[in-house]
């Protein structure tokens, strides 16, 4: 059997283990302890199949299904790009699908058995967006990966709020999706096959291939959160459950990501300069301005959306420097910046799905999503709080962790870049290196947020003192990816080996190979080179002997004495820093990101109260307007419905007098 063929035979498993949820549809027994476990072994075997397609000597494989419409059948490709984003969607599916075995409850909104086929349908859709060598079946699962999804985010349909989020996730979908088709109209080159093969030997001209250009990046641009087209993302990811926000940021927006690159470098084959930089410079924008939303938001899932249109914003900011090096044929480059890109997008689906899941955690052992109600947790739930830690730290960009080093491959292309051969972009884009480390810097921030305020200190609330760690499934999906964040992060050339397959089917040419697993050298070794290894035998080295000298040296030698307390008798949860309190400095540094309505009492108010709401500039300056000027049209166009047959009669024919005309 063929890997593609296998591929589809577990692609076809998740169907079917998701019919099998409606066979008892009420039983969350047989739902969670069977058919999720089996879900997650089923993506272990298509995290190994894109793997076996990264490997030396594997040949890119093609087949034609005999499904979808006469003279339209089902194209699919296995190859290097495609196996990459293969295994990112099993082996990250995996560990959600583990933990989502221990998470679901019953009574929670949509009923478990139809809940089930959801999910995995949402899993096999997002597979055959992968492995689609055809618009006609690119944008069949297309639109069923986003049905899915939205019938997964309105899981708890019932309530107001969600169902808004819901609607507002489902129209952006649909604009992208239309974005895409015009796309696939503009690059067909006359097939009527419509496949990624007569796209490829299409010769376009450099106006429309911009204009195929331009919508890609709009429609995967709306689908993975890059501003401005990211309002559906603060809301969405909230309301979903945590298993399906995990499964949208950590595997959707990389779907997104792996159809960028694919018109982008493969159908297009790279283009011209401006490309790159305005893919760089959206990229760039994005990235801070997720960070910044992400360091004032006082709901923990809110903060880990914002975290996402950010590492977004990182991953595009690579994708452009990655054209931008190509079009001036420096081609080792473009590889390193590409290379930066596909490995931010594993570490991104790896860590910001594991703070996903520990924040589903958090909810269910709380009931609490609002930062200012949370703290202390990390005596309740050590399990919980150890594995996001993991997870905190590798999104901050700290070493030995995976988010460090596809960071460090961004810098290191970032400041490689003086030698483009053009004045204005030679001046320009070394300044992305300043961004990035600002970025960096602000996710850094972030996660001591995060995690300081709703793990360390004491509980803000005296119900969290009946908080009860995760149950053994959750604890197992939430190490199966804290794993693989430290693997990365400890062992990156086996990382940089699997995406150098990529780079040498879309770029021609493949970074230098480190001369050791634990050691990576992307450009000279003399120049730049990092071992998580190492690293992290040294950081315990120096723990290990500080124990020992505290131990040897000075034990006996500790005076105990009550603490200094500030002069206060004792101290209370109100004394601790909270959400607001971290986000303010960011709130008067980056005022103008922000539109800020602020409730102030009056000095002779009995019970004062101080509220500020932030909110998105974007929403108020584009999003509403636009959607005034759709309700004012089309009660301008409700007009035309006066129900008389005789005016339906005089549109139809004064529309046949203006096509004849238009004929002759």
């Amino acid at each position: 059997m063929s890997p593609l063929t296998a591929l589809l035979g577990l692609v076809a498993a998740w169907l079917v283990v998701g019919v099998l949820g409606l066979a008892q549809p009420q039983r969350m027994g047989w739902v969670a302890r069977t058919l999720f476990p089996l879900g997650a072994l089923i993506a272990l075997g298509v995290a190994l199949i894109g793997l076996f397609a990264l490997s030396d000597g594997f040949a890119v494989e093609h087949a034609v299904l005999p499904l979808g419409l006469p003279d339209l059948p089902f194209h699919l490709r296995l190859d290097a790009l495609s196996g990459f984003f293969v295994f990112l969607l099993g082996a990250v599916g995996a560990g959600i699908s583990v933990f989502a075995a221990g998470y679901f409850r019953a009574g929670e909104g949509t009923s478990p058995g139809l809940l089930c086929l959801q999910y995995h349908t949402f899993l096999a859709s997002m597979t055959m967006v992968v492995l689609a060598d055809d618009a006609y079946l690119f944008m069949v699962a297309w639109e069923t990966m986003a049905l899915s999804s939205y019938f997964l985010v309105t899981t708890q349909h019932r309530i107001p709020e969600i169902q808004r989020a819901g609607f507002l996730y489902l129209l952006m979908a649909h604009v992208g999706a239309l974005a895409l088709l015009l796309c696939f109209g503009v690059l067909h080159g006359g097939s009527w096959l419509m496949t990624f093969d007569s796209m490829r030997a299409a010769t376009l001209s450099p106006g429309w291939a911009g204009a195929a250009f331009l919508l890609a990046l709009f429609g995967f641009g709306a689908k993975a959160g890059l501003v401005p087209l990211h309002v559906w993302l603060p809301e969405a990811h909230p309301a979903a459950p945590s298993p399906v926000s995990a499964m949208m940021s950590g595997l959707m927006l990389k779907v997104a990501i792996y159809g960028m690159l694919r018109i982008s470098f493969d159908l297009l084959h790279a283009g011209p300069w401006w490309w790159g930089m305005l893919t760089l410079a959206l990229g760039l924008g994005t990235a801070l301005f997720g960070a910044v939303f992400a360091a004032v938001q006082t709901d923990m899932k809110r903060l880990l959306a914002y975290s996402s249109i950010e590492n977004v914003g990182l991953i595009f900011a690579a994708i452009g420097l990655a054209l931008l090096c190509y079009a001036f044929e420096m081609r080792l480059l473009a590889a390193l910046a590409l290379t930066a890109a596909l490995l931010h997008a594993l570490n991104h689906a790896l860590f910001k799905s594991l703070l996903f899941l520990a924040t589903g955690s958090v909810l269910h052992a709380t009931h609490e999503r609002s930062l200012g109600k949370l703290g202390g947790l990390i005596r309740r739930m050590p399990w919980v709080a150890t594995l996001a830690l993991v997870g905190t730290l590798a999104l901050a960009g700290l070493p030995p962790l995976n988010g460090f080093v596809s960071e460090w491959l961004l810098l290191q292309a970032f400041l490689s870049t003086p030698s483009i051969p053009h004045a204005f972009v030679n001046m320009i884009v070394p300044l992305g290196a300043a961004l990035v480390a600002l970025t960096a810097a602000l996710a850094g921030y972030v996660m001591v947020k995060f995690y300081g305020v709703i793990f360390l200190g004491q509980p803000r609330e005296p119900s969290l003192m009946q908080a009860h760690d995760a149950g053994w499934l959750e604890r197992a999906g939430l190490a199966w990816l804290a794993l693989g964040c430290i693997l990365i992060g400890v062992f990156p050339q086996y990382a940089l080996d699997a995406a150098a397959a990529v780079t040498r089917g879309l770029v021609g040419t493949v970074i230098q190979r480190g001369p050791a697993p634990w050691w990576i050298a992307p450009v000279a070794q003399t120049q730049a080179s990092y071992s998580g290894l190492w690293l992290l035998l040294g950081m315990a080295g120096v723990i290990a002997v500080m124990f020992v000298l505290v131990r040897r040296l000075y034990h006996g030698r500790v005076r105990r004495t009550p603490p200094w307390n500030c002069g206060y008798p004792a101290l209370t949860p109100r004394m601790q820093d909270t959400a607001e309190g971290f986000g303010q400095p960011i709130r008067h540094m980056f005022g103008p990101f922000f539109r800020m309505e602020r409730e102030v009492p009056s000095p002779d108010d009995q019970a004062p109260r101080y509220r500020i709401q932030i909110e998105d500039r974007f929403w108020h300056g584009l999003y509403l307007p636009l959607a005034r000027a759709v309700a004012w049209l089309a009660d301008a166009l409700s007009m035309l419905q006066r129900g008389r047959l005789a005016i339906y009669l005089l549109y139809s024919f004064l529309t046949l007098i203006v096509l004849l005309v238009f004929v002759l």
